[in-house]
């Protein structure tokens, strides 16, 4: 991300392992700032000043409620934020964090809900940078045919994640899962 405003924070950072691999936790002053694949090439070559800090109270917290998670014992996150992007951006960051747990959307519906139909690229891009993923769970998108596409992550992962919301959800509707999930057949498309 290239606003000078992010670029300028001191961050604190922690690295914890998951069933999805090993997610590097970012936090500012004001809150989770993003959720990296520790492993993975990063999206921007440039970042805040980062510093190791295995103790800070948001990373703390993040690394607790993404656990629960994990082990199928929290649906949500009431995690302190620090969101930086365009207005827009923003905008579909809290239409993704209304997304359901165990349900999907597709870009045109969240454009749609964002009173602008034919938003669906744009709603797409905004996906694409969200900085928090699974917290901020871009992973319930998915194409208009009910293809899982694109995820930071990978679709495998994104796969993983949906399927560990679906069976953590005791009564799930088969139109809220996608495509190939709901017609049983238990693969997905990329």
């Amino acid at each position: 991300m290239d606003d000078p405003n992010y670029l300028a924070l001191n961050a604190a950072y922690k690295i914890i392992p998951s069933p999805v691999g090993d997610l590097q936790l970012v936090a500012g002053d004001h809150g989770l700032l993003a959720i990296h694949w520790h492993n993975a090439k990063p999206k921007s070559a440039r970042s805040p000043k980062l510093v190791a800090n295995d103790n800070h109270p948001i990373l703390l917290e993040a690394e607790r409620q993404l656990q629960q998670y994990f082990q199928r014992d929290r649906k949500s996150f009431s995690l302190q934020l620090q969101l930086i992007g365009t207005r827009f951006q923003i905008q579909v960051w809290h239409a993704l964090q209304a997304i359901p747990f165990g349900e999907t959307r597709s870009y045109g519906q969240l454009a749609r809900q964002l009173g602008n139909p034919n938003a669906m690229r744009a709603v797409g891009a905004a996906n694409g940078r969200n900085p928090i993923p699974i917290v901020v769970p871009c992973h319930r998108v998915i194409g208009a045919s009910g293809d899982l596409v694109g995820f930071g992550g990978g679709v495998k992962i994104k796969a993983q994640l949906l399927e560990l919301e679906r069976a953590a959800t005791v009564s799930t509707k088969p139109s809220q899962l996608p495509l190939a999930m709901a017609a049983g057949s238990g693969s997905f498309k990329g």
